[in-house]
């Protein structure tokens, strides 16, 4: 199993990038979301000057965020900086989105603008569009600006197969947030076969796993505070979903459902405030508030972390492993170089 490190775009991150490599890490990356975070184009600048060898990551950038042409120029500078080390992540913005008080984009959208991102980044022409006016575009002038040579790869950002389906017709891989269950994992890459295979298409792409870990002590609490604070980020964002995805908090069993209800009376908010997103979102993926400790109920640290024993975890690792996950990433958040090394002799 390779391994990565997932971080919040702000100062400083690339010591940590150059750290990670150091430690023999496959990947770094940082998340895109604008309203909560930095901007991860001017991280991943940073990151690699300040790296040789290890993959940096967008995780993930939307067609809502830039369009086309500025996001083409920004991955293509980086591959600029690191030449076939860029790895870019396109999702619908979830995230990103909700984060404006606005809706994740559609499947179509998604497509076409990853389809685009192929092109335009390996020096090819496609479509751009405004309103009812569209156009062919493509980079006018590559030599020092930026990099359509070395390849990008990139992963579509999968929580179903119709995003699943999207990957394997563009031939692209997979990544996912949280997500721990192999079943799922086996019909993601079920789906994306499926579709490669009608597209005509063929070779190998990664499917990448965006988690948390904690790794427990002799005879520590599996839901102490120790384990909540190195999970509850990831947790945190699930019952952030359930309060804006009414479908997703119907599915939830009743003490998750009642921890949904408690974060919003802790923000002092409700699902029909129109300020909503602006009190929800807080700290997002930061480390987890003392005063939040107790939304994290034992079923969130069971189904969104990766807790346990060294061998309870190396065995959940290789169960993720033969349901198709390439490469597992982590976010650590408490003492970010402590982490780092404790996940990096878990799988030595």
């Amino acid at each position: 199993m390779r391994t990565g490190i997932v971080m919040t775009a702000g100062p400083g991150v690339e010591d940590l990038a150059a750290r990670a490599e150091e430690l023999g890490f496959d990947s770094f990356w940082v998340y895109d979301t604008p309203m909560i975070h930095g901007d991860p184009f001017v991280c991943l600048a940073l990151c690699a000057r300040s790296t040789h060898r290890i993959r940096l990551g967008i995780g993930v950038t939307s067609p809502a965020l830039r369009s086309a042409p500025a996001a083409a120029a920004a991955v293509s500078s980086l591959n600029a900086l690191a030449p076939g080390r860029i790895v870019c992540g396109v999702g619908t913005g979830n995230t990103a989105r909700r984060t404006l008080g606005m809706r994740p984009t559609k499947m179509a959208e998604l497509e076409s603008f990853t389809a685009a991102l192929q092109d335009l980044t390996a020096g090819r022409e496609a479509d751009y569009r405004e309103g009812a006016r569209s156009s062919r575009v493509r980079f006018l002038h590559v030599g020092p600006y930026v990099d359509t040579e070395a390849p990008v790869e990139f992963v579509v950002a999968a929580f179903g197969l119709k995003a699943a389906a999207v990957a394997g017709r563009l031939g692209t891989g997979l990544i996912s947030y949280g997500m721990h269950d192999p079943a799922a994992w086996s019909a993601l890459g079920q789906a994306r076969r499926a579709a490669a295979r009608d597209a005509g298409g063929a070779g190998k792409t990664r499917s990448y796993l965006m988690s948390s870990l904690h790794v427990l002590a002799d005879g520590e609490d599996r839901y102490g505070d120790p384990v909540k604070d190195s999970v509850g980020h990831i947790a945190l964002s699930a019952l952030i979903l359930g309060v804006e995805n009414p479908a997703f908090r119907a599915s939830l069993p009743p003490e998750e459902a009642a921890a949904v209800d408690r974060l919003l009376q802790l923000r002092g908010t409700t699902p029909t405030d129109p300020k909503l997103h602006q009190v929800l979102y807080r700290n997002y993926l930061g480390r987890l508030f003392p005063g939040d400790r107790e939304l994290i109920v034992p079923s969130l640290v069971d189904r969104f972390g990766l807790v346990g024993t060294r061998g309870e975890i190396t065995e959940r690792i290789d169960a993720l492993e033969k349901s198709g996950v390439d490469e597992l990433v982590i976010q650590p958040v408490v003492d970010p170089e402590t982490e780092m090394a404790e996940f990096a002799r878990l799988l030595a």
